[in-house]
């Protein structure tokens, strides 16, 4: 894992390279690397920051550059030994055995035919010396990051998006529209980015430049047609053995020349990858998070530290605890800092503070249940979107009566919050919308009309360019199951634009690495040839994936109540964060730009402490938005600066 930079027949672009990698030194502090060549008229640049996985000598230095061909990569190849042993036959030599050795011959041998041969997760640049050709690539489910900048005929790209503001020198402009569908969100999609000129590389995509000038694009793996083709597998009765699948991608995600740990929040996902990984490497360490009791309570939040201690005892597992009693106002602006696009998810505060642990307890590797809920339909929001179909069924009159009684209920008083009446308001918040509308609402932080009440009157075309955007993803397949179109969905929009996303930065922050093994293209392929009612069956979401686990885990972990990896949120926003809510409504960047509107955040603030709605996840945001916008408009391109 590292990271990586370059530029292309950019102007002055070695010195544009060596600042570009420097501002990535977090992200690879075991080595740094610099190539330069000619291109055409101008010149390539690579530049590389080493976080040493495998093969920790020289020979796994990058920029590696053999035979013509240079190479700066960002990853982990989970099949490279097999890879390897393919090449070797055909009569490769291998100087070393780091991976990045693997893919630079894999690509010698079969350019970009060997992209879909690939199995783990990448983003990388390799340049042809013969032919002047630069050509990045990413992984097929948008793991690895990759942004790039092109102007002219030159470009620049880095593993983030940081280093592309702060060279561009304060020319870069915020992009209004993709703040629109941060604040829709609370993260903004990869298919946009917060700059204008600015782009992500899309998941299973390649770009090549070439010296004349043109560019080129191809995408050699789509998730649409995995998924069509894994449902037409299914119909012809080929079901897979998804123990099987889940444990063999475990296996292979633990190689490492380094020690590995795990996420454990005692949660299903994370409990059945961490007993897999104790079969291979017994006595791992695992990492959990605890909260001060007093915000537990105010949040009313299940006590998932019980399980997590449970399974460590059950499998022998070094479990490390950790309680999150963050100083919130010095960290949120050095999150914002670090996860470079406005996103408003506090588990990456949880994520930076286990990643952090244990890089100080020498651990550089952990892995993660990250991808079973979207991939198995294990999130509230998939069993209320079908519990929705069968509420709009009950007459009229009586959802009126309930939807009216709802309302006047209280989310909390000055002591705890009422998860349950929360859930309620926001069931009934999309129960009776149409199937794309309802399923939007129900994980989105605004229906259309708030969304308009909030942002400045000139960007309602955003807001409907972002809807239409959501609509055209989310019906952009012939499904013919409403779970499976929701986990298609989630797989294309929420897992990469969010998840994957505030992992990359939140863990590279602290200088480790994440793998997530649910999220890997045989587990995908799987996953997508199990009929929607396998995986939601009466109440029970990611039903298929407990069945697998139960082989492996005790029943009071796999069908116990579903936890979160989040924060508690209501407390914080209740006491710690409480005054700079005020100051950033009355006085903030945002309001005082007029991008939000101040009478509608006054009454947001309102209702949520009278305890009529809880609007702490959009006020979580709005402070993230505030601290992001003021460091991208101050030139610096560091909101932590602000």
């Amino acid at each position: 894992m590292c990271g990586i930079a370059g530029t292309y027949r950019w102007p002055d672009g070695k010195a544009v390279t060596d600042r570009l990698t420097d501002i990535l030194a977090h992200r690879g502090p075991d080595g740094a690397g610099r190539y330069s060549h000619p291109a055409g008229d101008g010149e390539v640049h690579l530049g590389h920051r080493r976080l040493a996985i495998i093969d920790l000598s020289g020979t796994g230095a990058q920029p590696m550059v053999s035979d013509g061909l240079a190479l700066t990569y960002n990853g982990e190849l989970y099949n490279a030994p097999a890879l390897r042993a393919e090449l070797s036959a055909a009569g490769v030599r291998f100087r070393g055995t780091s991976d990045t050795e693997v893919l630079l011959e894999a690509w010698r041998r079969w350019g970009t035919d060997c992209l879909p041969r690939l199995r783990g997760m990448f983003a990388f640049a390799v340049f042809d010396e013969r032919t002047g050709e630069l050509v990045l690539a990413r992984d097929q489910l948008g793991i690895k990051p990759l942004f790039l900048l092109r102007r002219g005929g030159g470009l620049l790209f880095a593993s983030e998006l940081k280093a592309l503001a702060a060279v561009a020198g304060g020319t870069l402009e915020v992009d209004h529209a993709a703040l629109v569908a941060s604040l829709l969100y609370y993260w903004v999609p990869d298919s946009r980015c917060a700059f204008r000129e600015a782009e992500k590389l899309p998941p299973g995509s390649w770009l090549r430049c070439r010296p004349d000038g043109l560019v080129e694009s191809g995408r050699y793996w789509s998730l649409k047609d995995v998924a069509a083709e894994a449902r037409e597998r299914a119909r012809s009765g080929e079901q897979p053995d998804l123990a099987a699948v889940v444990e063999e991608s475990t296996r292979r995600h633990l190689l490492s020349d380094v020690p590995v740990a795990t996420f454990l929040s005692g949660g299903l996902d994370s409990s059945y990858l961490t007993a897999l990984a104790a079969r291979d490497r017994p006595g791992i360490a695992a990492y959990t998070i605890g909260f001060r009791a007093e915000d537990a309570r105010f949040e009313a939040m299940p006590d998932d530290l019980r399980y997590a201690r449970q399974v460590a005892e059950r499998f022998g597992v070094d479990l490390r605890e950790i309680e999150i009693a963050p100083n919130v106002l010095d960290l949120l602006p050095e999150m914002t800092y670090h996860l470079d696009e406005p996103i408003g998810d506090p588990a990456a505060i949880n994520t930076f503070l286990i990643c952090s642990a244990a890089r100080e307890a020498g651990v550089k590797v952990l892995l993660s249940g990250m991808g079973a809920d979207e991939l198995f339909a294990g999130y509230r929001k998939h069993l209320a979107n079908l519990l929705a179909l069968r509420y709009q069924r009950i007459p009229r009159p009586l959802r009126s009566g309930l939807s009216a009684t709802v309302d006047r209920l209280p989310v909390a008083t000055a002591r705890r919050g009422y998860r349950s009446v929360r859930f309620a308001k926001r069931f009934l918040s999309f129960a009776e919308l149409p199937e794309e509308t309802a399923f939007r609402r129900s994980y989105t932080m605004y229906d259309q009309d708030e969304l308009l009440a909030l942002v400045d009157p000139d960007l309602a075309g955003a807001v409907e360019d972002v809807l239409t955007e959501h609509a055209e993803i989310y019906q952009d397949n012939d499904l013919d199951d409403f779970v499976n179109r929701m986990c298609l969905g989630d797989a294309r929009m929420f897992l990469p634009g969010l998840n994957l996303a505030y992992t990359d930065r939140s863990s590279m922050a602290a200088s480790t690495e994440v793998r997530v093994p649910y999220v890997d293209v045989e587990v995908v392929e799987a996953a997508f040839a199990v009929p929607g009612d396998r995986k939601i069956v009466g109440r029970q979401g990611k039903a298929v994936l407990k069945e697998a686990a139960s082989s492996v885990l005790p029943r009071e972990i796999v069908y116990r109540p579903k936890g979160l990896f989040s924060a508690p949120l209501r407390a914080w926003m209740s006491r710690d964060l409480a005054p700079l809510v005020r100051e950033v409504v009355h006085d903030g960047v945002l309001v005082g730009s007029g991008l939000l509107r101040r009478d509608a955040l006054r009454r947001m603030v309102a209702e949520d402490a009278a305890g009529q709605r809880d609007f702490s996840k959009h006020l979580w945001h709005v402070l993230t938005l505030e601290y992001w916008y003021r460091g991208a408009t101050s030139g610096s391109g560091r909101s932590r600066a602000a």
